[in-house]
């Protein structure tokens, strides 16, 4: 009896502290459990796309996708108005010039290359050919078929150089180059006024206006069309619209306030760096551009010239031992004139200097027609169109500003500025 009562008290007391630790168990897995999340599924709208051009990813423009159209996948999307439907044709015109004029900048390129390698070939291959006849000349043997052979190959010379120094094919290639440049930069502002809003009717007649304007200072045919390369004075190109409708310009206010990001010590900055520009970088590009004009101008008369006394001194071979000197050296001076005129790309040199010069005309333009707009707020931005003339003067804006300080210094103690304004070039 006594053993049924002990095997049923541990029984018991098995029992229970199997339960309690049973429900220990239970509470701490119910302290610790962690319930299930839902699921959020986003839905992305099939109509949302985005306009990716020249590899940048940009947001669609307002004109093209609203707000409604990512709320409500069915939605349709807004019509273009009539002036961004034009500034896109703008655009793929544009484009299109950008791969014409490239195009052409090689395909001229090597007719520098191969007009010169040719001509130095043809006129050295007539120099031997006098020195050869002159030689045969004094040993008794006739030297017929060689003056008529080096006569024709002189004259021949004669006629590729007279074409080449025409057209100047180094010249022209870089106009191709400066206006695949052009035409891509003013691609990437019609880019960039597309994603930033809605273009208006005189956005597209201002942009029009400046792909003609392109289009006459860097013609494509040569016929009727080209630029002048030996032009009496040298002039910077000239790219862009002119302001007919300009204002007088507005005196600075000291009273004035910052409006619109302008204040008058920022316009009196402006004033400033057009007086630098104007003083040391226009009047430098000018000295340059004149110098190698004439450089140009000199050897352009002088490789036809020798190589049209080397046919006249050739063709009198075997008259005398003089005639076959005479040929001899006006050929070899001449492909050394040639190699020096279009190898080193002089008409090139001019055409980059003239380029230059009238970059910092543009610029000059541009502060200018800025500061002739009397209303404050219809002008750009000041501390943007600061730092646009800084970063295109390879300069900070604080650079800039000390620019200026200096050219107002140096101007009331009756000096010049021994900086240039450009650091780029």
């Amino acid at each position: 009896m006594a053993s049924l009562q002990t095997s049923t008290l541990i029984f018991s007391s098995s029992f229970s502290s199997s339960s309690c630790s049973s429900s220990r168990r239970s509470n701490i897995n119910a302290a610790i459990h962690v319930p299930k999340l839902p699921r959020v599924r986003f839905a992305v709208p099939k109509t949302a796309t985005k306009l990716v051009l020249e590899g940048l990813q940009l947001r669609e423009p307002k004109h093209i996708l609203d707000n409604d159209s990512y709320n409500n996948p069915s939605a349709t999307p807004a019509t273009p108005t009539a002036a961004t439907t034009q500034l896109y044709a703008i655009l793929e015109a544009v484009a299109d010039r950008v791969e014409m004029h490239n195009n052409i900048c090689e395909q001229r390129d090597n007719w520098n290359t191969l007009l010169l390698n040719s001509i130095n070939m043809i006129t050295l291959s007539a120099s031997l050919m006098a020195g050869i006849a002159g030689t045969a000349a004094g040993a008794g043997v006739s030297v017929l078929a060689l003056n008529i052979s080096s006569t024709l190959l002189f004259t021949a010379a004669s006629g590729l150089l007279l074409v080449m120094n025409k057209i100047q094919p180094s010249q022209l290639a870089e106009e191709q180059r400066n206006a695949t440049r052009l035409f891509k930069q003013l691609q990437s502002q019609i880019q960039t006024m597309l994603a930033l809003h809605d273009p208006t009717e005189q956005d597209v007649k201002d942009t029009m206006e400046k792909v003609l304007a392109l289009d006459k200072a860097y013609p494509l045919p040569l016929l009727g069309a080209m630029l002048e390369k030996f032009p009496k004075k040298f002039e910077p190109a000239v790219w862009w619209p002119k302001n007919i409708q300009s204002q007088k310009p507005s005196k600075p206010n000291s009273q004035m306030g910052k409006i619109n990001g302008w204040s008058a010590e920022l316009e009196e900055e402006m004033r400033e760096i057009i007086e630098v520009v104007k003083t040391k970088d226009i009047e430098d590009y000018e000295r340059l551009g004149s110098m190698v004009l004439k450089i140009n101008k000199i050897l352009a008369i002088s490789g036809p010239l020798l190589t049209g006394v080397a046919a006249i001194g050739s063709a009198f071979v075997g008259h005398g031992s003089a005639s076959a000197i005479v040929a001899v050296a006006a050929g070899s001076l001449a492909s050394a004139v040639n190699a020096f005129q279009h190898g080193g790309q002089i008409g090139m040199w001019f055409e980059m200097y003239r380029n230059c010069a009238g970059f910092f005309n543009k610029l000059e333009d541009t502060i200018q027609a800025t500061l002739e707009e009397q209303d404050l707020e219809k002008r750009e931005n000041g501390e943007l169109f600061e730092m646009k003339v800084a970063m295109q003067l390879g300069r900070s804006s604080d650079q800039l500003r000390e620019l200026a300080s200096k050219s107002a210094s140096s101007r009331l103690e009756g000096t010049s500025i021994d900086e240039f304004g450009c650091k780029l070039f």
